[in-house]
């Protein structure tokens, strides 16, 4: 067994040094999505920047355990997110793209796209996921040209942290969510960290619309 365990470790160490010096790169892991359920008529696709509200059931891929569910536990009501701001797990935002509202999907995350080799609460290190996801809703995210106009309370073509969480309160209050429950503070802090590229407090036109189209 020891002598077993050498071996791959010789191998492993081998192929490594072989990758490094040829200059190849290891491969990038994918999410595999299946389409569960796809509504007949799509008028909207989802894309990165947009508000996504779903509902969700994770297990994990060994033992089918599931280890949470929005409508079993919890508040349980769905969640928001915007798509391709890290908010979520990066197989989340891999995996959910280019999808209709009443669309059902099943993701199966690697490990690399999901907690990684630490793990998290339930998840063990080193876990693959599988996430039942359904899509309720898609609305215009912090990042599209008609939230920058709605934002832009004072017209002066700039955005000040207050218009942003004036904003995003407007937005989540709409849909019966009260100011504690949607860390409104955190998602401006993020949404200034990405976008106001001089650090002057204000994210203007041209930085706003740079990032979105980086996406």
């Amino acid at each position: 067994m020891l002598l077993q365990r050498f071996i791959m470790y010789v191998l492993g160490l081998c192929s490594s040094v072989f990758l490094l010096v040829s200059g190849r790169k290891l491969p990038v892991p994918e999410v595999e999505v299946e389409v569960v359920h796809k509504p007949f008529m799509c008028f909207r696709k989802t894309k990165f920047g947009d508000m996504l509200l779903v509902h969700y059931e994770g297990f994990l891929e060994g033992n089918g355990t599931m280890f949470h569910s929005s409508r079993l536990h919890g508040d349980k009501i769905p969640v928001w997110f915007t798509l391709g701001n890290g908010e979520v797990l990066k197989g989340w935002d891999k995996g959910m793209q280019n999808m209709c509202t009443g669309e059902k999907r099943k993701l199966t995350i690697p490990p690399l796209l999901a907690y990684g080799k630490e793990g998290k609460g339930k998840i063990p290190p080193s876990s693959t996921l599988v996430f039942d996801m359904e899509l309720l809703e898609i609305r215009d995210g912090p990042r599209s040209h008609e939230s920058f106009q709605q934002m832009d309370l004072n017209s002066d073509w700039k955005l000040s942290r207050q218009e942003v969480k004036d904003y995003l309160m407007k937005e989540f209050g709409q849909h019966g969510y009260q100011a504690e429950d949607t860390h409104h503070e955190g998602m401006v802090d993020d949404i200034f960290n990405m976008e106001d590229e001089d650090k002057d407090g204000f994210i203007t036109t041209r930085e706003f619309t740079f990032v979105h189209d980086e996406f």
